[in-house]
């Protein structure tokens, strides 16, 4: 990995001395990791070869920086900061009592024992904290709510509304940092430093990214010739009726991102968070609160997810959906806006983030321990249920029982316990549907003649829901194992001939209907090329030399094609825009008097 801090000098890469095949030049076993710079005496692609393949590309392009860095990650290494993250009280601290409910119901209570049929509890013994889920006429009077509000909120300047955001971030970044990352540890099964990528450090880039994205793109203004004659000018409007805001379990911070980055553009907002990510969530809504965010431009209602989909397509207020979750799911919502689209008010904005069956693809001249080191993390990494997480690989056989001898060993040292232990690798994996989901596709490699469980398959239910890491070779590159997106802890590996290098290069844009993540693992810089033009449409987010994980806002916005999205680019300078209704405005200062054009003078 490279050095985000300041400028960046050298490529490093760092071998753990744990594995005795991870002894390199330098390192003795059993002794602190020698840091290797990344250039042609240890065989490595060096950073000049990788200037090569994208150089082209960027050297029309400016350089413009939002702001310095990016939010700081605790990694937890010292005992202080492991105890500054404090799991007690939590749930208490969170629950509002009913007398706390504004009385247009914005703020939507789930921490109850009322009204409600969907549980909120630990994902690693099942302990229940509360219920709570919403009917379609709470649903109907968020929209309500938030329809009117908008008309208010959006006459706001744009810059009080950027200091707003920019006081929740800093709110985010301090008093409510381990709050937010003990919420996701508890609720979503997120190791420490899991919850801290996502709850502390990209929930915070977010808002300081989007705010100053905002500022800096609403300064241009179009061109005037004469402005002493006529002025030109634009101003960003929110857009007319509700912003449905559908955010998924898997990280914190995207649930922030749905429900208030529109709302910075000036929309109202009506939010439905996971049923299993409503307590981090909560905390979001809470902390925009004690920012001064108006309580009823953002309307929190956990709801079933069909009576949900029913309210808000059937409004005639829609007036876009920003969802997260399943390409079934979102397919629906497009088909039921197609059926309706006559009784809106405009054409309802769609933006969607579905998943994907990410890549790694591993050439011949390929760094052993980068491409073992980068596949353990990016596949197993929470439990492999990130957007982006490898989900299948494709190894040549000159170098496959290395790479195979390198995984396994490493895969044997993971440890799958319970999330708020410090040394867990991954916890139990989200709900009983997924269980039940990814405990399928074991059970298929574990029965199929084309595959083959190398490491891991086992499962256990009893006491939440766990699956250990999962490594499964397949001799059938088209294998549902290989093609259907799991969302869990199952890595699929196809081991391919040398010689079938191109042919197999194919198949990872042919096999699978998604284009989200990828990541090619080569040191000849004539593959390098000809892959970064082969896989062009393969992914929306491509990596050379590393994991296809880890997306980090301003540095790799994200987002994928074909069927895992609209690509839109979470974490990009053009995403708010997506929000806005623009409007252009001509000023003219002198008096008009005059209708005939001169060529129609004698």
């Amino acid at each position: 990995p490279h050095n985000h801090k300041k400028k960046i000098a050298k490529f490093y890469y760092a071998t753990p001395s744990v594995c005795k095949w991870s002894v390199l030049p330098g390192q003795t076993k059993g002794k602190a990791p020698t840091i290797h710079p990344l250039d042609e005496s240890n065989h490595v692609w060096s950073p000049k070869k990788r200037r090569v393949v994208i150089s082209r590309n960027l050297k029309f392009m400016k350089d413009y920086k939002l702001h310095e860095d990016n939010q700081p990650i605790t990694h937890y290494e010292d005992d202080k900061d492991k105890v500054f993250l404090n799991f007690d009280n939590i749930v208490k601290a969170y629950a509002l009592p009913p007398d706390e409910l504004s009385q247009d119901g914005d703020i939507s209570p789930f921490l109850d024992d009322t009204e409600s049929d969907v549980d909120l509890h630990q994902k690693i013994d099942h302990t229940t904290w509360g219920r709570g889920r919403q009917s379609k006429e709470v649903v109907q009077r968020a929209i309500k709510t938030s329809v009117e509000a908008q008309k208010k909120w959006d006459s706001v300047p744009l810059n009080e509304r950027i200091e707003l955001w920019l006081k929740a971030a800093d709110l985010m970044a301090t008093k409510y940092r381990m709050q937010l990352n003990a919420a996701t540890i508890l609720g979503q099964a997120k190791t420490p430093v899991q919850a801290e990528i996502d709850a502390s450090a990209e929930l915070v880039d977010f808002f300081r990214f989007n705010a100053q994205a905002v500022k800096d793109l609403s300064k241009y203004q179009p061109i005037s010739v004469n402005p002493e004659i006529s002025l030109n000018s634009m101003r960003y409007r929110g857009l007319e009726g509700f912003v449905a805001a559908i955010s998924p379990f898997n990280f914190t911070a995207i649930g922030g991102n749905l429900a208030y980055t529109p709302a910075l553009m000036g929309n109202g907002v009506v939010w439905k968070p996971s049923d299993t990510a409503l307590l981090s969530n909560y905390v979001i809504f809470k902390i925009m609160i004690e920012a001064g965010f108006p309580p009823d431009v953002v309307s929190f209602v956990p709801a079933d997810g069909p009576t949900f989909g029913e309210a808000i397509t059937t409004s005639p207020h829609l007036a876009g959906i920003n969802f997260t979750g399943s390409v079934p799911t979102f397919n629906w919502l497009c088909t039921e806006v197609g059926k309706n689209v006559g009784q809106y008010l405009g054409y309802p904005r769609l933006i969607g983030e579905c998943g994907g069956k990410n890549y790694h693809f591993v050439h011949p001249s390929a760094d052993i321990i980068s491409v073992v080191m980068a596949t353990i993390r990016s596949a197993f990494e929470f439990c492999g249920q990130k957007c982006s997480a490898c989900s299948r690989m494709y190894v040549p056989q000159s170098l496959w029982p290395q790479i195979k001898e390198g995984l396994l060993e490493i895969r044997n040292q993971l440890k799958v316990g319970d999330p708020t232990e410090f040394d867990s690798f991954m916890s139990a994996v989200i709900d009983d549907k997924a269980f039940q989901r990814i405990k399928n596709y074991i059970e298929h490699a574990r029965k199929s003649s084309n595959t083959q469980i190398l490491g891991g398959g086992e499962y256990d239910d009893s006491k939440g829901y766990f699956i250990d890491p999962t490594i499964v070779k397949t001799t059938n590159p088209l294998d549902p194992i290989m093609t259907e997106e799991i969302f869990g802890p199952v890595l699929a590996i196809y081991v391919y001939n040398d010689s079938d290098l191109n042919s197999t290069l194919k198949l990872v844009g042919e096999s699978t209907p998604y284009a989200l993540t990828g990541a090619v693992f080569s040191t000849d810089k004539d593959f390098l090329s000809h892959a970064y033009e082969q896989l062009k449409t393969t992914a929306g987010n491509f990596y050379i030399n590393d994991k296809c994980t880890g997306s980090v806002v301003g540095q790799q916005p994200f987002g994928g094609g074909r069927k895992s999205g609209t690509n839109d680019k979470a974490g990009g300078l053009h995403y708010a825009l997506r929000w806005a209704s623009p409007q252009s405005i001509k000023e003219t200062f002198i008096p008009i008097r005059e209708w005939k054009y001169p060529s129609m003078e004698e």
